[in-house]
C-alpha cells in the first residue's frame, strides 16, 4: 500500500488555559524548572528499598519510560543515605531525597548530589534548631527544599492550637517553617500541604496560595487504591489546576507507581496542560449500539500502546454520534450492523468488518505515525506490517 501524506499536523493547537497560571518563584529541580511559568511536571516515588541500588535505579527507569520527570527515594537509614549519591548520578531524571526523623540525612542528600531534599517539619526531631545550618549547607550547593506537610505527620503544637488537621493548620505549619529559612535568606523553596481528604486538601491549597509566591506541590495524601486514588486526585487536582494553582503534581496510589506517572500525565492532558498524546475517544455505549463498542476500545487502546504521536482515535458504536466523531478525529470508525466505516482526517477510505476493525486501525494509525516521522516501537512496526513506508 502506498502510504499518503495526509497533511496531518505533528501537534494539535493547545486549548485556552482554564485560568491564568499562578505566579509564583521558579526553582531548578535538576534541571527540571518548576514554578514560575514553567509547564506543570509530574512526579512519583520509588516503592523499593533505596539502599538497592538496581533494583532502585530500574524502577526510576521505568518511571521515566512511563513520563515521570522528577522520582523522590526515601532514605530512611544509612544504607539508604549512603545510595543517594550513585542513584543521583545515574538516574535519567532529577532525584529528590525524602527525608523524616532524622536531619542528617538532609545533609547527607545534599552532599550526595540530589536536585532537591523533601523535609517534613511534623516529623523531624528538633527540626525548627537545624534550619540554619540546613539553609546555608542547601544555598552552598543550589538545592532547593520541599516544606512537605502532611495531615498525619502534623506537628503537635499546631494539632493542639487547630484541634485536628485543619486547612489552616496545614498552611500555618507551612508557612512558618518557611519563614525561618527566609530568615536565613533561604527562598529555593517549594511548599505542599497534603492531606487525604480533597476537600480539606483543595481549600489547603487555596489559602496558601493566597499567602505565599513559592511554587507548589500538590498532592492527596493516602489518595488509596487505584481506582479510588485516581478519583480523588483527578478531583483535587482539576479544582486547583482549572484555577491556576499547581506546579507539580503526584498521585499518591496504592498501586505501582507507574500507574501514578500515567494518571498524573493523564489529567495533565484532559486539562490541556500537556500536550495530549495518544487519546481514545470512544462512546460508553448503549441500547443504539450495533457492535461490542467495550472490546474494540480496550482492543485499540492496547494495540496502541507507546504509539509516540499527538493522535486523537474515535471508536463508536452507532450512527447517532459515530459519524461525526470518527470525522473530528484524526482517525476513527463508526460502527454498525457488524461493519465499520474509517474514517482519516474526516474521509472515510473503507468500510471493514467488524472482526477487522481493530487491526485496521492499528494499521491506520501506525502509517499515520510514520507519516510524522515518528520513530515507531518495533512491535507496532510488526503489527503494521508492510503498511508502514520505513524512511
Amino acid at each position: 500500500m502506498t502510504a499518503v501524506n495526509l497533511g496531518i499536523p505533528t501537534t494539535r493547537p493547545a486549548p485556552e488555559p482554564l485560568a491564568p497560571r499562578r505566579q509564583t518563584r521558579q526553582l531548578n529541580v535538576g534541571g527540571v524548572l518548576v514554578g514560575g511559568g514553567a509547564p506543570v511536571s509530574v512526579q512519583s516515588m520509588t516503592t523499593t528499598k533505596t539502599a538497592d541500588i538496581g533494583a532502585t535505579l530500574q524502577q526510576i527507569a521505568e518511571l521515566t519510560a512511563t513520563g515521570c520527570q522528577i522520582v523522590r527515594v526515601a532514605c530512611p537509614t544509612q544504607d539508604d543515605a549512603d545510595a543517594l549519591p550513585v542513584i543521583a548520578k545515574k538516574s535519567q531524571i532529577p532525584v529528590i531525597a525524602d527525608i523524616h526523623f532524622q536531619p542528617k540525612y538532609v545533609f547527607a542528600a545534599i552532599e550526595a548530589g540530589c536536585a532537591a531534599v523533601r523535609v517534613n517539619p511534623g516529623n523531624i526531631k528538633k527540626f525548627d534548631d537545624k534550619v540554619g545550618e540546613i539553609a546555608a549547607a542547601a544555598k552552598a550547593a543550589g538545592t532547593p527544599i520541599r516544606i512537605g506537610v502532611n495531615a498525619g505527620s502534623l506537628d503537635k503544637r499546631l494539632l493542639a492550637k487547630h484541634g485536628k488537621a485543619t486547612p489552616e493548620a496545614l498552611v500555618e505549619s507551612a508557612l512558618w517553617e518557611a519563614s525561618l529559612f527566609e530568615e536565613h535568606d533561604f527562598r529555593d523553596i517549594k511548599i505542599s500541604v497534603k492531606h487525604n481528604d480533597p476537600v480539606v486538601m483543595v481549600k489547603a491549597y487555596r489559602l496558601l496560595s493566597e499567602q505565599c509566591d513559592y511554587p507548589l506541590h500538590l498532592g492527596v495524601t493516602e489518595a488509596g487504591p487505584a481506582f479510588q486514588g485516581t478519583i480523588k486526585s483527578a478531583a483535587a487536582f482539576g479544582a486547583l489546576l482549572s484555577e491556576g494553582i499547581g506546579d507539580t503534581i503526584r498521585v499518591s496510589l496504592s498501586a505501582p507507581p507507574v500507574e501514578e506517572v500515567k494518571v498524573g500525565n493523564q489529567i495533565l492532558e484532559s486539562l490541556g496542560l500537556k500536550e495530549r498524546g495518544l487519546e481514545i475517544v470512544s462512546c460508553p455505549s448503549c441500547g443504539r449500539a450495533q457492535v461490542d463498542v467495550y472490546t474494540l476500545a480496550e482492543q485499540v487502546t492496547a494495540g496502541l500502546e507507546g504509539l509516540p504521536v499527538p493522535l486523537r482515535v474515535a471508536v463508536m458504536g452507532c450512527v447517532v454520534n459515530g459519524p461525526g466523531e470518527a470525522r473530528e478525529a484524526d482517525l476513527g470508525v463508526a460502527s454498525g450492523n457488524g461493519k465499520g466505516q474509517i474514517f482519516v482526517k474526516g474521509e472515510v477510505i473503507r468500510t471493514v468488518p467488524e472482526s477487522q476493525i481493530v487491526e485496521t486501525l492499528i494499521e491506520e494509525a501506525v502509517r499515520l505515525a510514520d507519516e510524522m516521522g515518528a520513530e515507531l516501537p518495533e512491535e507496532l512496526r510488526e503489527l503494521a506490517g508492510p503498511v508502514v513506508q520505513v524512511h
